[in-house]
């Protein structure tokens, strides 16, 4: 019997979770805290361990740094939350996999990389590893589904009204966040959870990831410089460009390492740029994209709200382009797939997400926040349509406040964010 939470509200991964646990021995959901890993697992789990539990004076942290076996002794599936407290349980859990090759033993949960010599295997084979984020708008019922990526990969999608769209209330979805904790939450009370968020990662995360000591207020100028870039394609000699404006850092090599640590606690994601044959000598661009895990950080670490968001449209489209990008990740992903932006350096041509599946069939898609913008965004796709050799199985636009699902005369799909499901 799982010890599913009250009020759990599903999640895609779920399946994912499902299918893996009866692959391979051990399954590691990673990725940042308070996206809800720990009570996905319970979902999956028969039993658990809790290393970062006070309440019994981390009891189960000291019986697993004296012997690893002390812990893993409890009914399969057996959860051990926060794993990375005591790294040397990777390998204690890759021996207990091999000891009789049975399925579905364990569920490791974890909210940053263990930077650590201990662990002495990959754990290929043995330990699927599976990345979480926060909450999309379907998961967290902002979205009615209507329209499935894979749909979109299959040409099945019909054209219907889905309803007027709030400008307001799309800005309230990328403040508030996919975090758990925040659903049903107010613009005021969610940005203040955010923003506690951001503390918690200063004061304890940026050191206690690896016990080095770092300056707090260098890594929040770090995290003002990528906020401010936002989906946006800059490389790491701009990142310290602009924080070397604000304030002189002791070197190239520290700001490369605060930013090397958001990586490892999953705060950060770079979206790289996809590779294709173009039909003429133009260069594709090899640049990632740059986003926070969810554009609600952004919001925090900036301090921004409804009433300046509507004052600074351009950067508004920016967050809504982080907030779909966010979703389309967590979509595809749920089909083993990859998600990337394209660049032509030739002209200048960009393609905002290319979402591609396993079997190398991909779709090509842009993001705009309102209606405005639709004909300069299908123009782009047309335009990535005559330039690759390999065509797309789809051309189809995102938007904000479009208020139906569409296939134009020119084939290009047109649907509003607030449709969209895995």
């Amino acid at each position: 019997m799982s010890l599913k939470k009250e009020g759990y509200k599903d999640r895609i991964i779920d399946d994912k979770i499902k299918k893996n646990l009866k692959l391979f021995g051990a399954i590691s959901i990673e990725g940042p805290k308070w996206c809800g890993k720990t009570w996905t697992a319970l979902n999956h789990a028969n039993s658990v361990v809790y290393l970062n539990n006070v309440s019994n004076n981390f009891n189960e942290r000291a019986l697993a740094k004296m012997n690893v076996d002390l812990i893993l002794n409890k009914e399969y599936p057996e959860l051990i939350d926060e794993w990375q407290e005591v790294p040397a349980i990777w390998d204690g859990i890759r021996f207990k996999c091999d000891e009789d090759q049975k399925r579905g033993k364990y569920i490791l949960t974890g909210s940053a990389t263990p930077v650590t010599k201990d662990i002495h295997h990959s754990g290929a084979g043995r330990i699927c590893r599976i990345k979480m984020y926060t909450m999309s708008l379907y998961e967290s019922g902002d979205s009615s589904g209507k329209v499935s990526l894979k749909s979109l990969f299959e040409n099945n999608v019909k054209d219907e009204l889905t309803g007027k769209v709030d400008l307001k209330n799309l800005i309230q979805l990328i403040i508030r966040g996919g975090w758990p904790q925040s659903i049903g939450m107010g613009e005021e009370e969610s940005l203040e959870l955010t923003q506690s968020y951001i503390n918690d990662v200063l004061n304890f995360d940026i050191s206690n990831i690896d016990g080095v000591t770092r300056d707090i207020n260098k890594m929040r100028m770090i995290l003002r410089s990528l906020a401010r870039n936002e989906s946006t394609i800059v490389n790491n000699n701009t990142i310290i460009k602009d924080v070397n404006e604000d304030m002189d850092l002791a070197s190239k090599n520290t700001v490369l390492d605060y930013i090397n640590v958001l990586e490892k606690l999953y705060l950060i994601e770079n979206q790289i740029a996809f590779s294709i044959n173009l039909r003429s000598s133009s260069r594709v661009g090899k640049s990632a994209k740059r986003h926070f895990v969810d554009p609600s950080l952004v919001c925090g670490i900036l301090g921004l709200t409804s009433e300046s968001l509507l004052n600074d449209v351009n950067f508004l489209g920016f967050l809504f382009e982080a907030l779909c990008e966010r979703d389309l990740r967590i979509y595809i992903e749920s089909y083993n797939g990859n998600l990337y932006h394209f660049r032509d350096n030739t002209t200048g041509l960009e393609i905002d997400s290319i979402v591609e599946m396993p079997n190398g069939e991909y779709g090509a898609i842009e993001i705009k926040l309102g209606t405005d913008k639709i004909e300069e965004a299908a123009t782009n796709l047309l335009k990535f349509n005559k330039l690759v050799e390999k065509k797309p199985k789809f051309l189809c636009i995102i938007s904000g406040l479009y208020e139906a699902i569409i296939r134009r005369p020119d084939g290009i799909y047109v649907i509003p964010i607030t449709a969209l499901k895995n």
